[in-house]
């Protein structure tokens, strides 16, 4: 269920990427009239997100596009990943996107919290047109962190949407969870260098899912998984 792309550059990776996330988009839209994308943050994706949101080829008024988790804090943080999607993707012809955030105030992404973003979260139509997750150097994906307090709970239950905290993970967090992310009609997992490519055979190999909880990913087959890779 999973398949690997490797690319001479990263600018490649880049435009391979925003292709295939395109037709994703494109079959959304014709489908049902709206789009649904979902994507991470950090530093790997931003040139992904500058190519993607230049296309013009797709039709942005009808593409909605969240986060598969993001820190809580507001967007005025430079911690913030709502702040990386709104300078690098929704730009030039994305602009005219719909952005769902899944950041909604208060101090900690508590029940209350989270049944407030759950609101626009459970408006979108389902599944998924597209999920891009990343990776970190911890085996992290998501915010699904080794020694994250529900870590199990993200890994196992319906969701959508889970409040989480862990040692590697700074402040408290919000993510979907595992089973929300998989309903997708395509799933990507996107890592760049050397370090990442040693992770990623690392989690290959037999282990906890705990110790490395992108293996959750790695080795459920309810969804085929892509993954592009460059140095």
């Amino acid at each position: 269920m999973t398949s690997r792309r490797s690319f001479e550059t990263r600018e490649d990776l880049a435009l391979a990427l925003a292709g295939a996330v395109a037709e994703n988009l494109a079959d959304g839209i014709a489908e049902r009239g709206l789009a649904v994308l979902a994507v991470s943050g950090g530093s790997t994706p931003a040139r992904f997100f500058s190519v993607l949101g230049r296309r013009k080829d797709i039709d942005w008024t009808k593409v909605a596009v969240t986060l598969v988790d993001e820190r809580w804090v507001p967007e005025t943080s430079q911690r913030s990943n709502a702040a990386l999607v709104n300078e690098r993707l929704l730009q030039g012809p994305a602009a005219s996107a719909r952005f769902i955030p899944l950041y909604a105030g208060g101090e900690a992404p508590d029940a209350a919290a989270l049944a407030r973003a759950a609101i626009q979260i459970n408006a979108l139509p389902r599944p998924f047109d597209a999920v891009i997750l990343g990776m970190g150097t911890d085996g992290h994906t998501a915010s699904f962190f080794p020694g994250g307090d529900t870590l199990a709970a993200a890994l196992s239950e319906d969701g959508p949407l889970i409040g989480i905290t862990a040692p590697g993970a700074g402040e408290p967090r919000v993510t979907f969870v595992l089973k929300r992310l998989l309903e997708t009609r395509g799933l990507y997992l996107h890592i760049e260098g050397a370090d990442k490519a040693t992770v990623l055979e690392q989690a290959t190999a037999e282990g906890p899912v705990a110790d490395m909880p992108i293996r959750a990913v790695l080795k459920q087959t309810a969804t085929p998984l892509t993954i592009f890779w460059s140095p």
